[in-house]
Parts: structure tokens; sequence; C-alpha cells
């Protein structure tokens, strides 16, 4: 036997010992346990994802200036994006693959409802929502409204925003916000999220065909 293989430091040995000690210990704990009947643990109960909370509620005012609620586009699918007009990389390009998503539907995209909301009404008022939507895709809506409003919006769809201050931004602030577009069913219940970049456009209006060939709607 070759006596650098077979040899061991005192000191590991030392711990090889102790851990021997510690596994016959607990060998013996789970004999105990078994032997005086102890029920089993309780499997945990599946963790929610918290879809089902996500919800389409809000009163807000559009980019022509008219208050609606969801209530104005029931019988639609909803896709809905939240962002803001000064945002400088996320929003633009969300906001084009949702146009290509809306495109490549054809006549699928009259079933739809495509929502903007921002999450800047200090500086996005209807006017400014007006100008942006429309260089986007013709069906886009626009929807702002006072803070309150805003905030008990993304707080029914479950939407994470933050305002950053940031020197170098226009007025000296940006907002961080979830990148995520919604699909709602006509009813205004969820049905599926996707996010730009995650796959094509082509792939995405695949899957909502597909979800309201399923619905019949």
């Amino acid at each position: 036997m070759n006596p650098l293989t077979s040899f061991t430091p005192p000191k590991l040995a030392h711990i090889r010992y102790a851990l021997w000690i510690l596994t016959a210990i607990a060998g013996l704990v789970l004999v105990g346990l078994y032997t005086t009947g102890t029920q089993p643990i309780e499997r945990r109960q599946p963790i929610q994802t918290g879809e089902a909370a996500i919800h389409s509620e809000f009163t807000l005012t559009d980019h022509t200036g008219k208050r609606v609620t969801e209530a104005d586009f029931l019988g639609s699918w909803q896709m809905v994006f939240f962002g803001f007009t000064y945002c400088p990389d996320v929003c633009p390009t969300t906001l084009a693959y949702m146009a290509t998503v809306l495109d490549i539907l054809g006549e699928s995209a009259a079933k739809t409802a495509p929502l903007f909301i921002t999450v800047d009404p200090g500086r996005d008022t209807p006017k400014v929502m007006a100008d942006y939507v429309s260089a986007f895709h013709h069906r886009l809506v626009g929807l702002t409204g006072s803070e309150l409003d805003v905030a008990a919006t993304a707080d029914a769809f479950r939407v994470y925003y933050e305002r950053m201050e940031e020197d170098s931004a226009p007025d000296g602030y940006l907002m961080a916000h979830s990148g995520h577009i919604y699909l709602m069913t006509p009813e205004g219940r969820f049905e599926a999220v996707f996010r730009e970049g995650d796959q094509p456009p082509e792939e995405m209006a695949w899957k909502i065909q597909n979800i309201m060939d399923k619905y019949g709607k």
C-alpha cells in the first residue's frame, strides 16, 4: 500500500470521527421517532404565484381626455403594458414590439385593446400620451391619471414602479418599472404574461391567436 494514499492527517481523522458520531446519533433519533409512532411532517401547500390576484380594474383618462374604466374595454382582449414616455429604452422597444404583434394578428387585432398605462402621470398628460402612442400604432390607447389613480391601477395588475433620481435624466429622474405585457380576457381576468425579448413577435401573436381560438372569442 502506498503510504501517501493511506495517510490521513490527524486533524482530518478527528473531523471524520466526529462526523461518524453525529451520523450515528442522527440515525438513532430517526429510529426513535419511527418506533414511537411520530406522524410524518405534512407536505407544504403549493406556493401561489399571485397570478389569480391580477385583474383589470382602473379609472383613468385616455389620450383623448376621456375618463374610462375597465368596463369600457370589456369584450376585448386587453394587452396591457406599464411604462412612461420619457423611458429611454424598454418602453419604446416594447411598444414597437406590441405594434408588430398587432400587425401580425391581422383581423384578430380588432378583438384586442392594447393599453399603455403611464407610471409617470406628472409628466404624461393626455396630450403627451396622444403624441407618444400615435408614433407606434393607431390602435394603441394611452392611459394616465392622478398619482392615486395610477397607484391603484398598478396594484390591481401587481405592477412594480418607483421613481429613481437621476441627474442626467430629464427633470432629474427616471421611473423604474416592470416590463411585462399582460394579456387579459374579454372579462378582465388574467390569462398570460409576455415580455419583449422572450420570444419573437410572431410567436407571441401565435400564442395569443391560439388562446383566442381556445376561448372562441
